[in-house]
């Protein structure tokens, strides 16, 4: 269901919230389960730096995973998300309860998700995106595919892309250009 480049720009450019789901978007969905029960996540530094733009940008950024994990508080607490919602048994429950919290419609909430429980929030929001290895099914029906994996910059990709689409993305750019190069 991949959007025309043109559309896909204008609903970029709607973008006031961006939500991810965790595992298999930040992460590569893989969990190190250790003998005490303890757990591990591995999530991307370049994924966290576009995050933290798209924060300093003026978008908010949230979590909404079905599993609670420590490493994903912990993450998102590294990155200031203060929007954080685990252990969700219906994302669309959450989702929708977030909104009225945040005073959003649809068109202005991007989502990444990569598997069959993210599709209810993926019909709704106003850009919905996935890993390029999200489910088959996922990848059908999204605006928008990253060229990048889960946990592997997939999260960045997007970032970008809204950034660039609300004529953000020079004015940051410049910032880390010296001043001749500007």
């Amino acid at each position: 269901m991949s959007c025309t480049p043109e559309d896909l720009a204008k609903k970029a450019a709607l973008i006031r919230l961006l939500l991810f789901d965790v595992d298999g978007v930040l992460t590569d969905g893989r969990i190190l389960l250790r003998p005490d029960g303890s757990e591990s996540k591995q999530f991307s530094i370049r994924d966290g730096t576009g995050i933290v733009w798209a924060q300093r940008e003026g978008i908010a950024v949230g979590l909404l995973s079905a599993r609670h994990s420590p490493a994903t508080t912990a993450r998102a607490s590294q990155l200031a998300i203060r929007i954080v919602r685990q252990q969700a048994g219906d994302k669309l429950e959450m989702y929708r309860d977030l909104l009225d919290q945040e005073r959003l419609g649809d068109e202005a909430v991007a989502f990444m998700g990569d598997d069959l429980l993210d599709l209810p929030v993926l019909s709704r929001v106003g850009l919905s995106a996935a890993p390029a290895d999200a489910a088959p099914d996922v990848l059908d029906r999204v605006d928008w595919v990253s060229t990048r994996t889960g946990g592997d910059g997939a999260a960045r990709e997007l970032v970008e892309l809204l950034l660039r689409a609300q004529g953000r993305w020079d004015g940051l750019l410049r910032g880390y250009l010296p001043e001749g190069a500007r």
